[in-house]
This record gives C-alpha cells, sequence and structure tokens, in this order.
C-alpha cells in the first residue's frame, strides 16, 4: 500500500485530499498477523506530504496577508484622488459663495504628501491635479490608468487576494485536521502491534511453563 492509496477520494474545494481515519486496526492490516511497517511507513509518507502543503500554504497565507494592506493603501489613495478631482470639478462651476471659493481656493493647491523610498526615509512631495496614476503591476512592470480605472482594477485585485486568503486559512484549518487524523493513525497501528507483541511473549511464556 502506498501513501497515494492511503488518501481517500474525498478531497476538499481545493482538491486536498480528505485522511482516513482507521477505526479498526486489525482489519485494515489484514488480520491478526499483519505486518506493521509498511502500512506504518506509508503513514509517514502521506505526512510528510499534509506538512509539505501546509508549508507551502503558510508561506502564501503570509504573502496574502502582506500584499492585501498594501493594495487597500493604494485603493484608498486613488479613491482620495478621485473625490479631490470630483470636488474641484463641482467647485468650478459654482459661484457668488464664499465658502464655496474658499473650498475651492483649498483645491485648487498642490496636494502634499509623502511617499517611502525605502523602509526607514520619506520623502515630502507635492502633487498637481491630474486623473492619471501609475501602478505596479509585478515583476518590474508599471502602467498608467486613469483614476476610474486604477480603482476598478485595484479593488479586482483586492476582492481576488481576500478570496484567495480566505480559501488559504480554510485549507490550512483542513490540513491540520488530516495531519492529526494520520498521526493518531500512526499512534493507534503502533500501539496496537505493541499489545500484540506482548500477548504472544505472555502466550509463549505461559506454554512454556506448561511445558516444563
Amino acid at each position: 500500500m502506498s501513501a497515494k492509496s492511503i488518501f481517500q477520494e474525498e478531497k476538499n474545494p481545493r482538491g486536498i485530499p480528505k485522511a482516513p481515519f482507521i477505526a479498526n486496526v486489525e482489519e485494515y492490516l489484514g488480520g491478526p498477523d499483519g505486518a506493521v511497517e509498511a502500512p506504518l511507513k506509508n503513514f509517514q509518507d502521506a505526512i510528510a506530504k499534509y506538512r509539505h502543503m501546509d508549508a507551502n500554504l503558510t508561506q502564501r497565507r503570509k504573502g496574502l496577508e502582506d500584499k492585501i494592506p498594501d493594495i487597500r493603501k493604494t485603493l484608498h489613495m486613488v479613491e482620495f484622488l478621485q473625490e479631490r478631482r470630483e470636488g474641484k470639478n463641482k467647485n468650478d462651476d459654482l459661484e457668488d459663495d464664499l465658502s464655496d471659493e474658499e473650498n475651492s481656493d483649498d483645491l485648487k493647491k498642490p496636494l502634499t504628501t509623502t511617499f517611502e523610498l525605502n523602509d526607514t526615509l520619506f520623502a515630502e512631495a507635492e502633487l498637481e491635479d491630474t486623473d492619471t496614476v501609475y501602478l505596479w503591476l509585478g515583476a518590474n512592470v508599471m502602467l498608467s490608468y486613469k483614476l476610474e480605472e486604477a480603482a476598478s482594477l485595484l479593488r479586482s485585485k483586492l476582492d481576488l487576494a481576500e478570496a484567495s486568503l480566505k480559501a488559504t486559512i480554510e485549507d490550512l484549518e483542513f490540513l491540520r485536521e488530516q495531519l492529526t487524523v494520520m498521526e493518531v493513525n500512526t499512534a493507534r497501528v503502533y500501539n496496537w502491534d505493541v499489545k500484540r507483541r506482548r500477548e504472544r511473549r505472555l502466550a509463549g511464556e505461559a506454554d512454556g511453563k506448561k511445558g516444563s
């Protein structure tokens, strides 16, 4: 029996196989004289596969948890620029209102902000009114987008990343349940074998006493 055959056909939505629970060890091994070495090795191989998947998904989860705040922060900035530009356009059409004139004057001023040069160094910059932003797409690729297009793209990326994170967390929980099942199976088979050896040893001693 190989590690592959241990896994059940039942899988979770992302295709991770479910581990079987060995309720009757003797029946699983094929009888009271069944060998335990090969099944125990197969169990360890299965556990190793689950742990490998767990390590990969844990790394994926960390990457998503780092990525999502960056996407959300970028989206908020694009939405802020959209709102500022829309507010300026509206104020350009208003006249004879002192408060509106004051708001219009404020909106005409360049936006002062800071941007990150590295983890500990920031620089100050003034942003002129614009309807275009540049977004990093990865692999040293940057493209320009209109504000509305950029917001739509970022919302889509945020939705996908959050859905992926949710699925990854579910997969990790599922994997750890399967690991627990396989570890319990290993302990049950090992303990069954210890008990069998002890019973055979006692039976052999009893036969020896009878013979003497």
